[in-house]
C-alpha cells in the first residue's frame, strides 16, 4: 500500500465509526460496535470520568489507552488533542483546564469532527474549539500550546518524523507531552508488527521503542519516559509517552 492508501483507509475506518456512532440513541451502546480492534483502552477510564461527558464521546472512543489520567493539566493550561476524534479526552481536558483554560482538538475526518462538535455542544463547554487538519501539519501559530496529548493515533500517521517536528513547533517552551500510543518491542521487524496487525488497527505502524525515543530526541525533546501499561498483541503495548520542550 501506498502512504495514500493509508491515509484514505484511516480516515474511511474512523469515518465509518463515526456514522456508526452518529446512529446510537444516547446510552444505547449495543447500536455501535466497540469490539474495534483500535479500542484497546477504553476500561481505562474512570466511570467518574466517563459520567461527566455525553454518552456517545465514551461509546466512540477507539483509543488504546487514557492519557488525561496520567498528563498534568492546570487550570489555565492550552490543550492540544492530536486526532481528537468524538471528542472524550478533550472534553475531560476541559474540564481540568477550568474556563481561563482551552482545549484544541484537531482531526482529519470530517464525520468524527461533526461528532466531536455536537458532544461539545451537549457538554455545554465553552472552552473548546475542533478543527480540522492533519497531525503532520498542525494549524496552530508555534509555541501556543502548553500540552499535547493523542489516543493511539501517532501510530497511524505515515509521516511520524513530521508529527514529533509538529509537536515540538506548536509547544511553549517548557510545554509537555502526554500521549497514549501503540509501542513495539525493539527486536520486532515492520514485518512481524505487520504479521500482528493492520496498520488501521493501529499495530502495523507502531514505532519500537527505541524508534520512538530516538524520534523525539531528534526534533529536540527531553525527559523522555516510555512506559508500557498493557499488551495489545504479542510484543505490542498500549504505552504513556511523555516528554517536555527544554525551557531553554
Amino acid at each position: 500500500m501506498t502512504n495514500q492508501d493509508i491515509r484514505s483507509e484511516v480516515r474511511d475506518r474512523y469515518a465509518a465509526a463515526a456514522d456508526a456512532a452518529s446512529c446510537c440513541e444516547p446510552g444505547n451502546a449495543e447500536a455501535f460496535d466497540t469490539s474495534s480492534p483500535q479500542d484497546f483502552g477504553t476500561w481505562l477510564y474512570e466511570a467518574g470520568e466517563l459520567a461527566e461527558i455525553p454518552d456517545g464521546a465514551a461509546l466512540a472512543a477507539l483509543g488504546c489507552g487514557n492519557p488525561t489520567a496520567v498528563t498534568a493539566l492546570e487550570p489555565g493550561d492550552v490543550v492540544l488533542d492530536l486526532g481528537s476524534g468524538a471528542g472524550i479526552d478533550v472534553l475531560l481536558s476541559a474540564r481540568r483546564v477550568g474556563p481561563t483554560g482551552f482545549v484544541y482538538g484537531l482531526d482529519m475526518t470530517e464525520e468524527m469532527l461533526v461528532l466531536a462538535r455536537r458532544h461539545r455542544d451537549q457538554a455545554g463547554a465553552t472552552n473548546v474549539e475542533f478543527l480540522k487538519g492533519e497531525i503532520e501539519d498542525i494549524p496552530l501559530d508555534d509555541a501556543s500550546i502548553d500540552v499535547i496529548i493523542s489516543n493511539c493515533v501517532i501510530n497511524l500517521s505515515v509521516d511520524k518524523p513530521a508529527v514529533l517536528a509538529e509537536m515540538f513547533r506548536v509547544l511553549r517552551p517548557g510545554g509537555r507531552i502526554g500521549i497514549a500510543d501503540v509501542v513495539a518491542d525493539d527486536e520486532l521487524s515492520a514485518t512481524q508488527r505487520l504479521e500482528r496487525g493492520s496498520w488501521v488497527g493501529c499495530i502495523a505502524g507502531a514505532l519500537n521503542f527505541t524508534e520512538y525515543r530516538s524520534g523525539l530526541e531528534a526534533v529536540g525533546f527531553a525527559d523522555i519516559t516510555i512506559d508500557s501499561t498493557h499488551a495489545v498483541a504479542d510484543g505490542m503495548h498500549s504505552a504513556i509517552v511523555a516528554a517536555i520542550k527544554p525551557a531553554g
